[in-house]
């Protein structure tokens, strides 16, 4: 496995490319409101990358082996629906949680992150406790990463705290390395054993985004050749960052004026 060390040039590329893919998701946040579509976001968040920013969203037409292309701008996970959720002319309904995956590319370097949203002001308090449980996990994912730690300490430490919480994690999927290239090496898993897996240095750039089911780990990929849900049909939440490898610890890349604060404590203590 060869891990690529980013140059000092590459880095303030995917700064920008971080902040302004943490800005799709402050642009969009109004508009998450009952009755609005998934297709209406995605193509609210579209305009604003390509009119706006001068931006390239990543997911469209995205094609890894063994893949149909992805045919939409952004990824919309509603309710029971892990990841990879593609955007359609269902109305979003009170009560109705929703991750919005946003990847935008500027200048050839990605910039990859996704936050969980309360639809209406209906939403169930088990609801928001599992977003804020995989918030919580996310963050607790961050602080493990610094040099010569291994990249296995994350995977421990957010299973660790979401078993705590009476959830489970999705294990088919993954954070992954992210540059010039969309997925890369390594796979960053969000579950396993401390002191395991390759060593990170200073330069190493990656995601960080577990997906957390209120139910059982086990997922079902939907006949549109994308979509994966809950196999028992449970709420699941995600929550991403793009996250730099420093001399001496980490730098969140996906971060700007409209992003929730990192937690002053956790929920669970």
């Amino acid at each position: 496995m060869t891990i690529s060390i980013k140059t000092a040039d590459e880095i303030e590329k995917m700064r920008v490319a971080g902040r302004l893919g943490s800005e799709v998701l402050d642009y969009i946040t109004p508009f998450i409101v009952p009755g609005i579509t998934t297709a209406e976001i995605d193509r609210l968040c579209h305009e604003y990358m390509v009119n706006v920013q001068g931006t390239i969203p990543a997911p469209l037409n995205y094609c890894p082996p063994g893949y149909i292309p992805y045919p939409k701008s952004i990824c919309t996970s509603v309710n029971n629906v892990i990841c990879h959720g593609i955007p359609n002319d269902k109305p979003l309904k009170n009560g109705d949680v929703v991750n919005l995956d946003i990847t935008v590319i500027k200048d050839g370097y990605h910039g990859d992150n996704s936050r969980m949203f309360m639809v209406g002001d209906n939403v169930a308090s088990h609801a928001k406790r599992l977003s804020q449980i995989t918030y919580d996990c996310m963050w607790i994912g961050i602080e493990q990463v610094k040099p010569g730690a291994h990249f296995g300490d994350i995977g421990a430490a957010i299973q660790k705290y979401a078993e705590k919480a009476g959830y489970s994690v999705v294990r088919e999927f993954c954070g992954h390395g992210i540059g010039s290239v969309f997925h890369e090496e390594p796979q960053v898993l969000h579950y396993g054993k401390a002191g395991t897996g390759p060593v990170m240095q200073a330069g190493m750039i990656f995601t960080i985004e577990p997906m957390i089911n209120a139910g059982k780990r086990d997922i079902k990929q939907m006949n549109d050749g994308w979509t994966i849900v809950t196999k028992d049909r449970s709420l699941s939440a995600q929550w991403e960052h793009t996250i730099l490898v420093t001399e001496t610890g980490y730098e969140v890349l996906t971060i700007s004026n409209g992003s929730p604060a990192k937690p002053e404590k956790y929920l669970l203590g």
